[in-house]
């Protein structure tokens, strides 16, 4: 369940994780995207930290919203909307229930949405959709959500920039997938799901 000191720690994190890990995010971005990835995500999480920092918000959703609307202004490319998207569904979600399965749902749901992708297609979503599931069937663990991340290497990327280059995607990571990675160990760094 969330709670306000777990959701801030949460992202406190996540923070630490993508600020320790850009350089490598851009590198995944690179043979496949912009080469990116990992100074927009970071730009977002400083955004986020600071405006969590200045605002203080009492409540998980505030603090949910708060992060959706730096990363959606802050964050370049799909991410930014991608993750700010989903960042604004769990905070819709939380005024009936704080309880992480149902609010990763409605974020993939959100994200399904926006970026009109599906599992398979080399997207944060090949990791966002096993989570969720392994989330509600109470298996969640760094292993399963390393494999997701992982699954992404050999498959041929079928939506945005990464399409582009068609068959050279396979053999690379998704930049994407790798973050949500980080977003999901950070999420049981946190205690959120004990």
């Amino acid at each position: 369940m969330l709670t306000v000191e777990n959701t801030l720690k949460w992202l406190e994190l996540f923070d630490a994780k993508i600020q320790a890990e850009k350089d490598y995010l851009s590198e995944l971005d690179t043979p496949i995207g912009d080469g990116d990835h990992g100074n927009n995500m970071s730009r977002g999480l400083l955004a986020v930290h600071d405006a969590l920092t200045k605002q203080q918000p009492t409540d998980v959703q505030g603090i949910l919203k708060t992060t959706a609307m730096m990363l959606i202004s802050k964050v370049g490319g799909a991410s930014g909307p991608l993750y700010g998207t989903a960042f604004l569904e769990m905070a819709k979600l939380s005024s009936t229930t704080l309880e992480v399965g149902p609010m990763l749902a409605a974020g993939l749901e959100g994200i399904q949405k926006r970026g009109h992708a599906q599992v398979g297609e080399k997207t944060l979503i090949d990791v966002w959709a096993p989570v969720v599931k392994a989330v509600e069937d109470g298996t969640l663990d760094v292993a399963a959500i390393e494999a997701a991340v992982e699954s992404t290497k050999d498959m041929q990327a079928t939506k945005g920039r990464a399409s582009y280059v068609g068959e050279r995607s396979i053999g690379h990571v998704d930049p994407g997938a790798a973050s949500s990675g980080y977003l999901f160990t950070t999420m049981l760094m946190a205690g959120v799901l004990s």
